[in-house]
């Protein structure tokens, strides 16, 4: 890795908020007013709300997680241009813990959702030779500890990638040579991430979703569920830093139009990949034609959910595709942050298509139950996240790649 220059010290905002008052009270509003009818509501349908918890929480580990792997990813490839910004990426790693536990007390609610109690013995019609590992595979207490130790390495190296960073800010002038050998055990640190992290989530999206039938399989589900989880995290950032550009606010000044259209670009470029996955998995199946392969789109596509199928294909490709196909559109606020919302309530309708047809039913349900799922998903997201926003200066400032990211221009 070659040693960037050290960029002309710059002024920093040394004050600004990311909340107003009003913003703060709604978020609250949303978190506890959400979490409080989803409480109420497990006594009348424990089932439908528990998917919807299921549906919060892997939603929220996974932005949390991508936070973490937009950081590595970044890393890894000697990438300067997001510096500027890279308080928002940290910001949602340093959540991976709290999100975590999240997803693991709502895996503990229900386990018996899951597949190793329906049959004593393989169904008729089963290779008995693959039951028995998907038997031992989902074994409860087996099942479980993965789990926890998902959370566990998700949780330690996602924490140490911030805390690297911030190491940074507490050097003083005459020792910001060292901002580069920190940098160094960064890119080794992120290497290390990228591989525990294709490895375990790629099984974790298979333990806590795929299981949820586990008769169906798909060799595509990991990269699948990669692909969405990079394009929601994307959406969230673009927000974030749209958010906090305006006068006042942390990144006033810092998050510039350049920042902006670069992740136009990603997202973009990932909500065709996400295509790209989804049309491949659902073609090779298609094909194929083998009834414990289509299982799971004939529930999906030949019923009621077909509609919503259509409006997450919409959501996560079609408009983010057509409306920032133009340069113009990629540098434009208003443009961008409609995007990325559309993008972030596609990934909750795609979770919902994964999730509620194997729990709630054949027929699409949308109440209060599911909006106080989004609600509270929103609310307990904006709160952890905007305060862990606030425990580090607004940028990066002895970054060797700080002030490369602050006067590049993107073409």
């Amino acid at each position: 890795m070659n040693s960037p220059p050290h960029p002309p010290r710059q002024a920093l905002p040394t004050h600004g908020t990311t909340l107003t008052p009003q913003a703060f009270r709604t978020l609250q509003a949303m978190a506890l007013g959400g979490l409080l009818v989803l409480v109420l509501g497990w006594f009348y349908s424990p089932l439908r709300i528990w998917s919807n918890l299921l549906v919060v929480a892997y939603y929220l580990v996974t932005l949390a997680l991508g936070g973490a792997l937009f950081l590595a990813l970044t890393y890894v490839t000697g990438a300067g241009w997001h510096v500027a910004f890279r308080r928002i990426p940290e910001a949602m790693a340093s959540l991976v813990p709290k999100t975590g536990i999240a997803i693991l007390v709502v895996l503990a609610l229900r386990m018996n959702q899951y597949g190793w109690q329906l049959h004593a013995g393989a169904p008729e019609g089963t290779d008995a030779g693959t039951y028995w590992f998907k038997q031992l595979w989902l074994d409860p207490p087996f099942w479980m500890a993965r789990a926890a130790i998902y959370v566990l390495l998700w949780s330690v190296l996602a924490l140490s990638l911030v805390a690297f960073s911030r190491r940074q800010d507490r050097l003083n002038p005459q020792e910001l040579p060292r901002a580069i050998g920190s940098m160094k055990w960064s890119v080794r640190l992120s290497a290390l991430f990228l591989v525990v992290y294709s490895i375990t989530f790629s099984l974790a999206s298979v333990d806590w979703i795929m299981a949820l039938e586990p008769m169906w399989f798909s060799t595509m589900w990991g990269v699948y569920q990669f692909a969405g989880m990079i394009q929601a995290t994307l959406a969230a950032i673009v927000i974030v830093g749209l958010l906090l550009r305006r006068p006042g606010r942390l990144l006033y000044g810092i998050f510039r139009t350049d920042h902006l259209h670069d992740l136009g670009k990603l997202l973009l470029g990932f909500s065709c990949f996400w295509m790209y996955i989804w049309f491949s998995q659902f073609m090779l199946i298609w094909y194929t034609n083998i009834p414990e392969e289509t299982s799971y789109y004939i529930a999906r596509m030949h019923g009621p959910w077909g509609p919503v199928v259509l409006v997450s294909v919409l959501l996560n490709w079609i408009i983010p595709f057509f409306v920032l196909l133009p340069k113009p559109c990629k540098r434009s606020e208003h443009v961008m942050m409609k995007v990325a919302v559309v993008v972030l309530i596609g990934r909750w309708v795609d979770l919902t298509v994964m999730v509620f047809p194997s729990t709630v039913g054949k027929l699409p349900v949308l109440g209060i139950w599911e909006i106080s799922g989004a609600c509270c998903m929103i609310g307990i997201f904006g709160l952890l996240f905007f305060k862990a926003l606030t425990k580090s200066a607004p940028a990066p400032k002895n970054d060797p790649y700080y002030g490369e990211s602050l006067s590049y221009h993107c073409s």
